[in-house]
């Protein structure tokens, strides 16, 4: 009972904190995936019925909330025309920490767990096509560690539904080999003792191969170097001095990113 007198001041914080912003709505929106309660928490700008919107999705890391990353991200103060879409996950097994799964995170692959989140992923897209005015050239996905591993599953299984991505502090894994080109934002932290730097040099790497990038950058914003792409899939590269912890100053950066890209027809 206490907990959940815990959750539901927190949950009012948030939607205070976003509904106080112009021309805002924020809600908690729950949907029934394969006889699973699955839910998310989204921000919904009061044009979105009326005119073509922008879609982020952006996923917590294992053992996070849909609550905590709302309240820790400005993606809502950086692009009030967007919908913002903040889904929770369902306790999974981690595979570097929590390996009996008492947390909430995301699938890893293809198949796993009956592709819940994948599934989830579906349907949740397709209620914001039934419910808002959604511009299929604007759709996006971010997220940070196991989120960002989702984010890469997206890119692998659904790449042709989005414009653009932005994991941080993650690697693709098995899911690169099934990346097709794209334009993409890897976030890595130099000092990052959980998902080591070297797994996510190796896989940002992949990603500039993959889309055919410069080898030359160019400064792009604070800590951030894009890498022009031959075929029209940019990269950029937001590198910075922490550790595994998501670098808050980094939403400008995915924002500015994601505003600049559109899905090509």
């Amino acid at each position: 009972m206490k907990t959940t007198l815990v959750l539901m001041i927190v949950l009012f914080t948030v939607i205070l904190k976003v509904s106080s912003q112009e021309t805002t709505d924020s809600r908690l929106k729950q949907w029934t995936v394969n006889g699973v309660l699955r839910e998310a928490m989204i921000y919904i700008p009061n044009t979105a019925k009326t005119k073509p919107t922008s879609v982020v999705f952006a996923f917590h890391g294992h053992g996070g909330t849909m609550i905590n990353l709302m309240r820790n991200r400005n993606f809502e103060r950086l692009w009030p025309e967007a919908i913002i879409v903040y889904p929770q996950g369902l306790n999974t097994p981690g595979q570097l920490t929590d390996p009996a799964g008492k947390l909430p995170g995301w699938q890893n692959r293809s198949g796993d767990m009956d592709d819940r989140d994948l599934n989830f992923f579906d349907t949740m897209l397709k209620s914001l096509h039934h419910d808002y005015e959604i511009d299929d050239s604007r759709i996006y996905a971010t997220g940070h560690s196991n989120g960002g591993g989702f984010t890469y599953l997206l890119w692998a299984t659904r790449g042709e539904k989005f414009a653009a991505f932005a994991p941080s502090a993650t690697v693709a894994g098995k899911n690169a080999n099934l990346l097709k080109p794209k334009p993409a934002m890897h976030i890595i932290g130099e000092n990052d003792p959980l998902v080591k730097p070297k797994w996510q040099i190796f896989t940002y790497q992949q990603i500039m191969k993959l889309n055919s990038c410069e080898k030359q950058g160019e400064n792009y914003a604070e800590n951030a170097t894009i890498y022009q792409s031959k075929t029209g899939n940019p990269f950029v590269l937001y590198q910075h001095k922490g550790n595994h912890k998501y670098p808050q100053e980094a939403d400008e950066v995915v924002i500015k990113f994601f505003k600049s890209v559109v899905k090509s027809k």
